[in-house]
Order: structure tokens, then sequence, then C-alpha cells
């Protein structure tokens, strides 16, 4: 058996489910020839518009967050959609499509919020033979502030009324990219729904500063000695991510309406987390700019060795399997209990776990000096808060075992089953009112 990776999209097709995202790698023909040589299922074009006076800034655009090995953890970016002509990227798509049939061409599209406006520019994308266009409601910065982008992504009411003009005025498949830049993302899908969208993409960037020089004492990146709020993205914002396409998936008035998952993809594992939550496809753009287009090499590959080893013929038996697991707080089970236990031959006796837990949790590790520093976890102090798992450097050193459930973690009494679920639970003020 072997894992079928084509992916079939709102109908529209490629060879994997791995797009670019609308960014600077997409955004002009040589770069997208160059990602489809290297593997990549399909692109998202930079955002076209219809303002023939869109200008960059010539100084830096992007800013980084560094984790370990000065690995980007987040990245922000103050670039504008495309500065180049209209015509030129249209062109350029047509071409790009004509010459790679196979791959998935959509088309971003960011224009004034007046049906006339999209009346313009819908006819044109569509004679260049794109799959399909994506509204661009999520940029936060420079386009917002004219009354676009996530201007519009954070009125449900505006979203709902610019999806039905699209719909509307053009055949090709709609999808609406979603800001995050908002408090409830639901909202915003479902208006996309009700506008008739074909699929929603998220997320698109946060709006944030990302630090400040302290040098002109200007928030970064610096541009002649001043900066401004930008789009932060990266591995940094999976998380965030994750929960927004979660949110969406298991909305009862969403349900079914297909996603693609975009917000820090860098493995193939962050890829399938993503479809397990609810995405049909996802889309790339940090990962890209950090290591090169050659990474989407190791993201079909990766993909491809965990559904062969898993079983997983195609997308369908694993896409959405993880969100009947996603619940709210008060219906997680009182009654499991885990203890963590520390594995002493992976141990390398720094310390990090007791100091964490004796500072700042519930001092449920022990430090003894018997020649060497010895650490152990005491049970009758033990919550499984899982911290100490967080900091050990070591990976696996330390785990949490399922203990016999039923026992209270705190107290050591046996918890009534009655009382297993936090809306009945006693404890919980809320109880009394049902």
């Amino acid at each position: 058996m072997m894992a079928d990776l084509r992916s079939n999209f709102i109908g529209i097709k490629s060879p994997n489910p791995f797009w670019l995202a609308s960014a600077p790698p997409a955004d002009r023909e040589i770069n997208v020839v160059r990602a489809f040589k290297a593997g990549w299922g399909g692109v998202v074009w930079k955002t076209l518009g219809l303002d023939p006076h869109i200008v960059n800034v010539n100084g830096p655009r992007y800013g980084a967050i560094y984790g370990g090995d000065r690995r980007i953890a987040g990245f922000t970016n103050i670039e504008l959609i495309t500065d180049r002509p209209l015509e030129i990227n249209l062109r350029e798509i047509k071409t790009v499509k004509r010459d790679w049939p196979d791959r998935a061409v959509v088309v971003s599209l960011m224009v004034p919020c007046e049906e006339e406006a999209w009346s313009e520019i819908l006819p044109l994308v569509e004679e260049t033979g794109a799959d399909g266009i994506e509204l661009n409601f999520g940029c936060p910065h420079g386009m917002s502030e004219r009354g676009m982008g996530s201007a519009v992504g954070q009125v449900p009411e505006y979203i709902e009324m610019v999806t039905r003009w699209c719909k509307k005025l053009t055949s090709m498949p709609v999808i609406v990219k979603l800001t995050p830049n908002i408090t409830d993302i639901r909202y915003p899908a479902r208006a996309a729904k009700a506008g008739g969208a074909d699929a929603v993409s998220l997320i698109n960037t946060i709006t944030s500063i990302i630090g400040v020089d302290l040098e002109s004492m200007a928030p970064e990146p610096v541009n002649d000695g001043e900066g401004t709020h930008g789009g932060f993205c990266g591995p940094a914002v999976k998380p965030i991510a994750l929960h927004m396409v979660t949110e969406i998936a298991r909305d009862s008035e969403t349900q079914g309406l297909p996603i693609s998952g975009i917000g820090g993809i860098t493995q193939w594992r962050d890829a399938v987390e993503f479809m397990a939550l609810g995405a049909s496809n996802v889309q790339v753009c940090t990962a890209a700019m950090t290591y090169g287009f050659k990474i989407v090499e190791e993201l079909i590959e990766g993909m491809k060795s965990w559904m062969d080893d898993n079983g997983h013929e195609s997308f369908d038996t694993f896409i959405g399997a993880a969100v009947p697991k996603v619940i709210n707080w008060q219906y997680l089970n009182l009654n499991y209990v885990a203890k963590a236990r520390i594995d002493q031959d992976l141990c390398i006796k720094c310390g990090r776990c007791h100091i964490a837990c004796e500072d700042t949790s519930h001092q449920a590790i022990t430090a003894t000096l018997n020649g060497e520093r010895y650490y152990e976890v005491q049970d009758d102090e033990c919550v499984g808060c899982n911290l100490c798992v967080c900091v050990c450097p070591v990976e696996n050193c330390i785990t949490l075992v399922q203990m016999t459930e039923g026992t209270d973690p705190r107290t050591g009494k046996q918890i009534d089953p009655e009382y297993a679920n936090w809306t009945t639970h006693p404890n919980n003020p809320l109880a009394s009112e049902g």
C-alpha cells in the first residue's frame, strides 16, 4: 500500500497538498516556476490590486525572533501587496498555468470594498485560466489603513457582502482568507459561508511589533529611524492557527466548510496536525523563505512515510480525525490522574526539573546528594502538571504515567464519580446554577 498525496481541494487539483501561500515567494513567474520544479503542489499568487501606485519601502521589510541555533521562531513583515504592474502579473499567471496545468494556481486579490472594483478585476483574473481566487481579508498593515485587508476581515458583514459579489461575478472557486486579529474566528467564518465561499484559508499574519532597536529607539524593522506594526508569522504562530482552524471545523454553523490551513508549517508533522484538526490542504510561507523551495521534498517524503506507516492510503482517513477530541474544559475527566516519572539512566543531573517544580509549582521533586545529585518525584505532591517534562532538556527523560483513575492527586482520596465532570463538581461556582 502506498500513500496517495494527490489533492482535490474544492475542485482544484494538485499533485500534493502543499501550496505556497500568498507572499513574496509567489510574487512572480520565475519564483513560482522554481517552486513547481522543486515539487510544490500549488501556489497562491501574491496579492494583486487595482491601485497602480503601490510603493513598498526600500529599506528593511522583515524582522525575526530567534530560538536556539539562531533558528527563526517568529517572522514579521511590513511589505504591502504586489507593487508590480497588474498586466505583468496577469500575463505571468497565464503563462505559468499554461505551462504547469497539473499545479494549482490561485490568485490572491485585494481591492476597495466596492462592487465595481471587484467587477473590474475578476474578469481579468478569470481570463488567465487561474484555478481560483483567494480574497485577502487578512493583511494587518499598510492596506488595512486604506480600508482593505484586515479592515474588511474584522467586519463579518463586509466579508459576507464582498464574498457574495465575487460569487456572483465569477465562476472561479472563491477562498476567503481570514484575519486572526479578531476576538472570535467563528463569526468571520460564518460570514464567509453565508456569502457562498467555497472555502476559507487561515491564518493570515498577526498584528505585531517584533521588537525595538535600542539604539534608535524605533520599532523593528527600522526604516530611516522609524518603524511600524507588521504581520507576525512563522513557527511561533502555529498554536494560534491550530486553535482557529479547530474552532471553524467544530462549529456547528461552519462544519463541512473546506479549510486551507496556514501558520508556522515547517515540517511534515505540522501539516498532518493541521489536517487532523480539519484542514484539507496547507499553505507555507516562512519555511520556504527560511530554507528555500526544496524544503517541500522533506514535507512530501515525511507525510508519505507517516501515512504509509500508519495505514493511511489517502487524506480522507485522517482529515478532521482529532476534531471530536477537542472539547471544552468543563468536559475534561477529573478522574484522570497522571504522575511524573524520571528515567534515571537518561537523567543528566542538571536539576532544572527540581528548580522549576520547587520555585514555581508543587515542590514534588526532591533533590538529594549521595556523591552525585539525584532527583525523584514524590507522588503525594505531584499533580501531573507536566512542567518538569517541558523544562527537561533530555527528550523522554521525564514522562507522565497514568495512575489508577478515581484518586484526587491533591488529597489522595477517591473522587466521587458523580463529580468527575466539572459541570457538576461542587467546587464549580456555577454548578448550583445548572
